[in-house]
């Protein structure tokens, strides 16, 4: 290969047009893919606020009755099974979030996470339904 005589001639447009190219191209790759994680951050961020807001906080309080999940029905609970064990009495609070609760059965007491527990609901109070027969029963 034969270098040129005159040192102007490197300096071609030919030799420099195709690197400012590549530059070119690299540099609006780099604000596509700038641009792209921007909004991608932003997105994570709005979903993030969408879902914080949906979480439902749990106040309890001592002496409240409760129900605590039944952690060990996870894979097969089977259909009519209750996830839920109870119903159980508050009967201290911690700051971290632990709550110790009381079996209303077997009087035992334990710390559980608040996540595991919810608010009991009594069930509908059912009266005795009075029959009345129109005809008298043949015996």
């Amino acid at each position: 290969m034969k270098f040129p005589d005159e040192p102007d001639s490197l300096c071609t447009l030919s030799i420099i047009e195709p690197i400012v190219q590549e530059v070119f191209e690299l540099d609006c790759k780099n604000k596509l893919e700038e641009d792209f994680l921007d909004k991608l951050e932003i997105e994570d961020k709005e979903t993030k606020v969408f879902h914080v807001a949906r979480i439902s906080k749990k106040n309890f309080t001592v002496g409240q009755k409760v129900l605590l999940q039944h952690s060990k029905l996870k894979f097969f609970p089977g259909k009519l099974r209750s996830r839920w064990l109870g119903p159980h009495v508050i009967t201290k609070i911690f700051a971290n979030g632990a709550v110790e609760i009381q079996s209303l059965k077997t009087k035992n007491t334990f710390k559980v996470n608040d996540h595991q527990l919810k608010e009991y609901r009594k069930g509908f109070q059912t009266e005795p339904i009075e029959i009345m027969y129109l005809e008298d029963p043949i015996l």
